[in-house]
């Protein structure tokens, strides 16, 4: 993705952005997104906090939206399987309503609307990657096969590999940030536990969690 945001877009006002809760609120859940992919060539994961909930196998908080990885390439096909509804860009608290190629490539979220209700139902991480080699936005020299890094529940579900998920959390350490680690680095193998202390002092020199891995 480009380092320069494209023009055009719609700044969201404080209020909109108080909003967008609400309207992430009737997101869809990983079991109703793998039966909308199922069968796709694409290469996909459920990331973030529902990712770690995947991985333990319950669902230990709420969560305020959904989001997915795919590799850039693989978009046409995901957006093919969502006629009717419409995929916006978003970043750097702007928003690209129908974005255009030149806004795909810029930007690496996509969030999918109800252009019905404007309700938004799944955030899509188009992510950089060479061929089959998935590539991480926070340090481009660490890449690894897909078949890696996509972890599948006992139902079929893709999601990202737990150590990758607590990788990304690594940056902000919000309050819930710190309950996922907390939560999820006792069920890791000491494989993951290993590659999660590799990666943290790669990424994040210092960084506090190291100390309890």
């Amino acid at each position: 993705m480009s380092k320069q945001l494209p023009d055009g877009g719609v700044e969201l006002s404080p209020d909109e952005i108080e909003a967008l809760p609400a309207r992430w609120s009737s997101c869809w859940t990983p079991g109703e997104v793998a039966q909308r992919l199922a069968g796709i060539g694409t290469p996909w994961y459920v990331a973030a906090g529902w990712a770690l909930d995947l991985f333990r196998g319950r669902r230990t908080r709420a969560h305020g939206d959904i989001e997915i990885g795919i590799p850039a390439a693989g978009f046409p096909e995901v957006r093919d399987r969502f006629p009717g509804y419409a995929f916006d860009a978003a970043g750097s608290g702007r928003i690209w309503a129908d974005a255009a190629p030149e806004v795909l490539a810029a930007v690496h979220q996509t969030w999918l609307r109800d252009p019905a209700t404007g309700d938004y139902l799944l955030d899509v991480f188009r992510e950089p990657h060479d061929g089959d080699t998935w590539i991480c936005r926070r340090d481009e020299t660490i890449r690894l096969p897909y078949r890696e890094i996509i972890h599948h529940t006992r139902d079929g579900i893709p999601y990202l590999a737990p150590e990758l998920v607590l990788l990304f959390k690594a940056k902000h350490v919000r309050e819930k940030d710190q309950s996922d680690f907390d939560a999820t680095v006792p069920h890791l193998t000491p494989a993951q536990r290993e590659t999660l202390t590799g990666l943290l002092a790669r990424v994040h020199p210092g960084h506090p969690w190291l100390a309890d891995l």
